[in-house]
């Protein structure tokens, strides 16, 4: 086999982990949190960072699938954390979010994270846009509130869970650019998740100790009551780690336009096949609100890339 014929293997099979990891991750969210009585989102989202922590330090520093970043001074330690508590905010929202609302309305609302990053981008770095560009957000905010009007799962502390989980994945962005913007300070998305990760779960455990307090105690319950349970943690946990990895990988290898097309359609694969396993029911209006968001994130893309 020749090597181009090797390296498109070779990435097909990362994208195809990528999608596995992504979708699965979000998947088992909703199994654990809306089917198996395990409402527990702050907890199952310690799991995750425990495990991103865990396999994270494995993969940098034993594994070396990339270089070890240090961190040199206690006001990098400082934004890096920062960084973590609004990360550990939209990951959370967002979990909470699939107690309430159907995978495919969840997907919808996240699509319209491009809005909310060109809006912090604006306000915090007054970093303009073409009106062009601009003008490309209107269908992905048009979409969702269509798609809001035609959602038979509608639920409203569901949608406001989610809507605020997307606006802090963006702000995220958007402050990362910010805070870690000199060259000494940068950090690769592994590097950053591996400090990021120990620091959100001293975070998410006085936070799940508080506010889920019965947590331990239920979760060995639903142990004894569901063989599968401790599995499907553990696997849940390793897909999240495994999204941020495959994420890394498929953009080192990529370029920026793949990725932004592979992205979209991602978006697009999970709320088919969310509908096939949960069978919520959808609306022509939902489909149609969801489409419209769908090709507003995509000329949006376009002309950000036309009108740099």
């Amino acid at each position: 086999m020749s090597s181009s014929k090797k390296q498109a293997l070779f990435i097909a099979s990362l994208i195809i982990l990528w999608y596995s990891s992504n979708i699965g991750v979000l998947l088992l969210n909703k199994l654990l949190l809306s089917n198996y009585g395990f409402r527990f989102p702050i907890f199952l989202t310690m799991c995750h960072m425990s495990a991103c922590a865990i396999l994270s330090y494995l993969s940098i520093v034993f594994f070396k699938i990339v270089p070890l970043q240090v961190v040199k001074s206690k006001p990098q330690l400082l934004k890096i954390a920062t960084l973590s508590v609004v990360f550990c905010g939209s990951v959370v929202g967002g979990n909470i979010s699939l107690r309430y609302l159907p995978v495919s309305f969840n997907q919808a609302v996240g699509a319209t994270t491009p809005f909310f990053t060109a809006v912090f981008a604006y306000l915090m770095t007054f970093k303009r846009e073409a009106w062009v560009t601009y003008g490309a957000l209107v269908p992905v905010v048009v979409g969702v509130i269509i798609a809001s009007g035609g959602e038979p799962g509608f639920h409203m502390f569901g949608f406001i869970m989610c809507i605020s989980a997307t606006a802090a994945r963006a702000f995220k962005s958007v402050l990362q650019g910010i805070l870690l913007s000199s060259e000494g300070e940068k950090l690769n998305s592994m590097n950053l998740l591996l400090y990021m990760s120990p620091i959100a779960v001293l975070v998410l455990l006085p936070a799940a100790l508080v506010m889920e307090p019965n947590v331990l105690e239920v979760t060995l319950e639903l142990g004894r009551k569901h063989k599968y349970m401790w599995l499907l943690l553990l696997l849940n946990s390793t897909m999240a780690y495994s999204a941020n990895l495959t994420n890394f990988l498929v953009t080192k290898h990529t370029s920026p336009l793949t990725l932004q097309v592979l992205g979209n359609a991602k978006g697009a694969v999970a709320v088919v096949i969310s509908i096939f396993i949960f069978r919520n029911p959808v609306t022509f209006v939902g489909i149609a609100g969801y489409s419209m968001t769908v090709l507003g994130v995509v000329a949006y893309g376009e002309a950000k890339r036309r009108f740099r």
